[in-house]
């Protein structure tokens, strides 16, 4: 889908077509929308495209008419009555007096430009746009860390539970997946930020370094959190499952010891039921004495710590 909108006075609003200082959404585009804007703007085709492919990486691409940034940014997805956190193509064209984005799905940190939350925001002032779409992108990156680490926090607090399920230890091993995917789409971004810095090709005005600089530290943090949050969910996942395996081997030594206790009158059976001498026991006595025999075993098999 196709959406041309426009700041007047502080307040986004759509315009019916593309215009000096506008911004250009590509939300899902057809083909036809995208021919569309090749055409207009002449841009590449396969920029276009390229923040339509999940496995496309973070960088710059500069061309004699435009320039395209393309980042990572997180969005939270809906699967079997949950919600998957995941990572996704954003790019980013900046055309002689536009903006341009593309992206496969809608996301929130757009959405928050389209719905007038984001303060001092104008299309016209294409690079502070641009670094604010970035903030919002590394703030947003730890928001959703600190929602992942809150389901870990979750998952341990059951751990005292003698119902600690697979199920716990599967959720843990995706949560440490996406914490790795987080991790390198940072440093990925990481890279474009840094060189977005060095361009001297692209205009920048004081403020917006500023703003380029805040964007740096905050993404720098993510990575932290993510590179943490990684290692506590790996060391979790560890104790997860060494308390699976230790309630596993309680329960071994407790069947191990019922089975030796059981086995004391059937030894004993067995021993009177062969053709030998042997002293003879009324079956009362020979009961009583099993029973004993059995107590005792469970006494010394208790005070070994078997049961």
């Amino acid at each position: 889908m196709l959406t041309i909108y426009k700041t007047d006075h502080g307040v986004c609003h759509k315009i019916p077509k593309a215009e000096t200082g506008c911004w250009i959404d590509l939300c899902e585009p057809s083909s036809k929308e995208l021919d569309e804007i090749s055409l207009d703007f002449d841009i590449e085709p396969d920029d276009l495209r390229a923040a339509l492919d999940e496995e496309e990486a973070s960088r710059i691409v500069l061309e004699d008419d435009y320039t395209m940034i393309l980042v990572d940014v997180p969005i939270v997805e809906r699967r079997n009555d949950e919600d998957v956190y995941t990572t996704i193509p954003l790019g980013i064209i900046l055309v002689a007096d536009s903006v341009i984005t593309v992206c496969m799905t809608q996301t929130s940190i757009l959405a928050d430009f389209q719905n007038n939350r984001v303060k001092q925001f104008s299309s016209k002032k294409r690079m502070r746009f641009v670094y604010q779409i970035l903030f919002r992108t590394a703030s947003t990156y730890q928001r959703t860390l600190r929602v992942i680490d809150k389901k870990r926090v979750d998952i341990e607090s059951r751990f005292d539970e003698d119902d600690t399920k697979v199920n716990d230890m599967i959720a843990l091993h995706e949560l440490e997946s996406t914490l790795v995917y987080f991790e390198t789409s940072l440093r990925g971004n990481e890279v474009v930020l840094n060189r977005l810095s060095l361009y001297k090709r692209i205009d920048q005005y004081p403020e917006d370094m500023e703003l380029l600089d805040d964007v740096i530290i905050e993404n720098k943090q993510a990575i932290e959190m993510a590179t943490i949050y990684k290692d506590v969910i790996s060391g979790t996942r560890e104790l997860l499952s060494t308390i699976v395996d230790s309630r596993l081997n309680n329960m071994m030594k407790f069947l191990t010891s019922i089975t030796l206790v059981m086995a004391i009158p059937t030894i004993v059976s067995g021993f009177y039921g062969m053709n030998v001498p042997l002293p003879k026991y009324s079956f009362g006595e020979l009961t009583i004495l099993t029973i004993v025999v059995c107590i005792v075993s469970l006494i010394i098999l208790k005070r070994k710590k078997m049961l």
